[in-house]
């Protein structure tokens, strides 16, 4: 699980039947120095089923590939990434 910040919205001319009820994001993973207020995000984009409601500069826990699927089980759902978590606040310590 990787912490990802929503940068856009995908939107759909056609979708499955099994994805109404959410929408697809377009997120950008971030790394722990980019967590911080100065850091920029970099990486490259991805696009992510989001059922949670995660808006325009959100920071979300992202799973991907066979456990971005697993939470709907036994319902398949056709995801290769998936909004888990919405982050309200993240802090971070150093410890060394």
């Amino acid at each position: 699980m990787r912490i990802a910040e929503i940068i856009g919205t995908v939107t759909l001319s056609r979708s499955h039947p099994s994805l109404i009820g959410g929408t697809f994001r377009l997120a950008i993973p971030l790394t722990e120095l980019e967590l911080g207020e100065t850091g920029f995000p970099a990486g490259d984009e991805l696009v992510l089923y989001d059922q949670l409601g995660g808006g325009l500069g959100s920071r979300v826990a992202l799973s991907e590939s066979r456990e971005a699927a697993a939470p709907f089980f036994p319902e398949k759902k056709p995801v290769d990434a998936c909004n888990a978590a919405l982050i309200d606040h993240l802090h971070l310590e150093n410890l060394d």
